[in-house]
């Protein structure tokens, strides 16, 4: 087990105005979204802070590390699609540890983000999200959910911290089951996006591959 490093003063600074979960998500909001023009990457939240870029999966475990910074378990929840990316989410609770769920994200959709902490369970939060995951097709592809994962399991890696991609953070997360949100009967009668919405729901310049990954 490899010793866990510390955070810079100049790290520590800006994590400690970032003392709300709505403060962590006007920051990852504000980053630029990572395009990985030159290459897929897998960033931890040390370089996020320095890069100050960031895509789902980045943003997802950066807003982890930041909420811990603060007190808080560092979890994140994925949300699994079929024919589509798949969406990491940084999980809050209200008092911390108990009450009402809560959620961080970054995505290319709009609705694919914040969550106030009003939902009874990780799955009510969940669905919630489902009307605005939807691929190239127009099709509402989310499918499934993990149970809130823990980060801390992880520690020894060092995940907050590392220099290097995390791609085993993100594959070890990617093994967790998953539990179905629909029957199969329901998936088979889903209405596409009408289309005000679908032209609405992404970002200007970016584009939604179906790819299996975490990413949308």
């Amino acid at each position: 087990m490899r010793a866990a490093s510390t955070w810079t003063p100049a790290e520590r600074s800006v994590l400690r105005t970032l003392r709300r979960p709505e403060d962590v998500q006007r920051f990852v909001d504000e980053l630029p979204y990572n395009k990985e023009d030159a290459g897929e990457t897998c960033r931890s939240p040390r370089r996020v802070l320095r890069d100050r870029t960031a895509q789902c999966f980045e943003a997802a475990v950066f807003a982890a590390a930041a909420l811990r910074f603060h007190g808080h378990r560092p979890l994140v929840l994925l949300l699994a699609a079929v024919r589509d990316e798949h969406h990491l989410l940084a999980l809050y609770r209200e008092r911390k540890d108990g009450g009402a769920w809560g959620a961080i994200g970054k995505s290319k959709f709009v609705g694919l983000r914040f969550r106030d902490p009003v939902f009874r369970t990780p799955r009510e939060l969940a669905m919630s999200y489902f009307e605005s995951y939807y691929n190239d097709d127009a099709e509402k592809t989310l499918r499934a959910i993990s149970r809130p994962i823990d980060l801390a399991r992880r520690d020894g890696r060092d995940w907050e911290r590392a220099e290097e991609d995390v791609w085993d953070l993100s594959e070890w997360i990617g093994l967790h089951a998953v539990r179905p949100l629909v029957t199969p009967a329901q998936a088979r009668r889903l209405r596409r996006v009408e289309p005000v919405a679908f032209t609405q729901g992404l970002l200007p310049g970016l584009t939604h591959p179906p790819r299996e990954r975490i990413g949308s």
